[in-house]
C-alpha cells in the first residue's frame, strides 16, 4: 500500500505557503506516494469553547474524542490526518507567530487527538470487543513523520521566532515526529516565492526528507531530523530558550524541558540530559507525564463551596 503525505496549508490560494507545501508534494508524488491537500483556511471550523467533553469521555473509555461541534468541517482535517502517514504544515506568519485559524485547529486537535489519551480508550474497546463507533478511530496512534515550514514578508528573521516553536502545536498530540522545517523570511523581497529557485529547491529537499524517512528501515533513521540546523534543543531543533529558574538553568518552552547553560571558550553551549530529552513533551514518556496529570488533577479536583452565589456578584458586570 502506498504511504501517503498530506499537505496542510494556512495561506491564501496559491500564494507563497500553498505553492512551497505543493512543491514538496510533488517530490512525494514523484517518489511514489500518494498526497493530498488541504487549505484549511477553505474549511469552517468552530473554535475549542473548553468544554473537555472530548477528554472526559476519553478518560471515561467510553467515548471517542469527538467534539461538542457537529457543524462544521473539523471532519475533513481529522480524516486527512488519519489517512495520513507524513504531514506537511504551512503557516505564513501574522504578528509574529502563525494565523488565528491555524491556533484554532490545534485547539480542536489538542488533547482530544493525544495518543496518550486515546491509546487506553482504543485498548479498552478493542479488548471489549466493542461496535468501533464507541471508541477513537485505531489510526489515531499510528507513526507519522512531519515537516513544518513558515512565511514572513520582514526581512529580519527574528520577526518569525516564535512560529516555528508554536507549530508544533499541530504535530506534537499525535506524536507526529518531526524530521524537517523550513522559515521564508523576507518574502516581501520578491513578488512570490516562484521567483526563489534556491527556496523551491529546498521544498524539493524537504519533500525527499519527507519520503526518506516514511521509507527508512529503522526507526532511528525515521525520526532522524534533517533540517538545515540541530538548533539548541535536541529534541525539537529550536534555539528558543526561557531563562530565570536560577543559576544556570533554562528550559526549552517547546519541549518543557531543564538544560544547564554553559559558557565554553566564549561560546553559549546547553546540555539536557537524556532522562530530561525523554520528557520532552514531543516524546511519549514527556506526553504520559502531561495526561497522568490531567487525569490526577480531574479525579482530585477540590470542589469551591456555594460557586453558584459566588460567581453572582460578576454576572453581567461591563456587559
Amino acid at each position: 500500500m502506498k504511504k501517503k503525505v498530506v499537505g496542510f496549508s494556512f495561506g491564501r490560494k496559491m500564494s507563497n505557503t500553498e505553492v512551497m507545501i505543493k512543491e514538496a508534494l510533488l517530490e512525494c508524488e514523484k517518489a511514489g506516494m500518494e498526497i493530498q491537500f488541504v487549505r484549511c483556511d477553505d474549511l469552517n471550523i468552530h473554535i475549542c469553547t473548553g468544554c473537555c467533553a472530548c477528554v472526559g469521555g476519553l478518560m471515561s473509555g467510553r467515548g471517542r474524542g469527538t467534539c461538542v461541534h457537529k457543524d462544521d468541517d473539523f471532519h475533513i482535517i481529522e480524516e486527512a490526518l488519519m489517512s495520513a502517514d507524513g504531514v506537511i504544515v504551512g503557516s505564513p506568519t501574522y504578528e509574529f507567530a502563525p494565523t488565528g485559524n491555524f491556533k484554532v485547529v490545534c485547539d480542536r486537535i489538542g488533547p482530544s487527538h493525544d495518543k496518550t489519551f486515546r491509546g487506553p480508550a482504543i485498548e479498552k474497546g478493542l479488548a471489549e470487543e466493542r461496535d468501533p463507533k464507541t471508541y477513537p478511530d485505531p489510526r489515531s496512534t499510528k507513526k507519522r513523520v512531519g515537516a513544518l515550514l513558515t512565511v514572513g514578508g520582514a526581512r529580519t528573521e527574528n520577526w518569525l521566532a516564535l512560529s516555528l516553536p508554536n507549530m508544533y502545536e499541530f504535530t506534537f498530540p499525535m506524536g507526529i515526529d518531526v524530521i524537517d522545517k523550513y522559515k521564508y523570511f523576507g518574502a516581501m523581497n520578491v513578488e512570490h516565492v516562484l521567483g526563489r529557485p534556491d527556496v523551491m529547491e529546498r521544498m524539493r529537499k524537504l519533500g525527499a526528507n519527507i519520503v526518506e524517512a516514511l521509507n527508512a528501515e529503522t526507526e532511528e533513521e525515521r525520526v532522524r531530523y534533517r533540517g538545515d540546523s540541530q538548533g539548541t534543543c535536541p529534541v525539537c531543533h529550536e534555539d528558543i530558550l526561557t531563562v530565570g529558574y536560577g543559576g544556570n538553568k533554562v528550559e526549552c518552552p517547546v519541549c518543557g524541558i531543564e538544560g544547564v547553560l554553559k559558557l565554553v571558550d566564549g561560546e553559549i553551549q546547553v546540555e539536557f540530559s537524556e532522562e530530561q530529552q525523554n520528557r520532552s513533551r514531543l516524546r511519549d514518556a514527556g506526553k504520559w507525564e502531561h495526561s497522568n496529570e490531567i487525569r490526577d488533577g480531574a479525579m482530585t479536583q477540590k470542589k469551591v463551596e456555594n460557586l453558584r452565589e459566588l460567581k453572582k456578584k460578576y454576572i453581567g458586570v461591563g456587559e
